[in-house]
């Protein structure tokens, strides 16, 4: 199973842009994931085809799992 932190903002022209990370520390801890997503925002550290990044969309995990099909040749 993989996961990852997906971060997601609002650009200038209101769409999102995403930065994703994989293998998160668990448990999230939710007061440093807003404290990094402000800090990106305030440094203007990425930017994304729609602008720079002004506002906190959302925060998620997702879970992943994979599950590899054996093929005989």
């Amino acid at each position: 199973m993989a996961k990852r932190l997906e971060l997601k903002f609002r650009n200038e022209l209101g769409t999102i842009a995403t930065i994703s990370l994989d293998n998160p520390v668990d448990p999230a801890d939710p007061v440093a994931i807003k404290q990094a997503m402000d800090t990106i925002i305030a440094n203007n550290v990425f930017v994304s085809n729609g602008g720079a990044l002004v506002e906190i969309d959302r925060a998620q995990i997702v879970d992943r799992t994979v599950t590899e099909i054996p093929l005989s040749e």
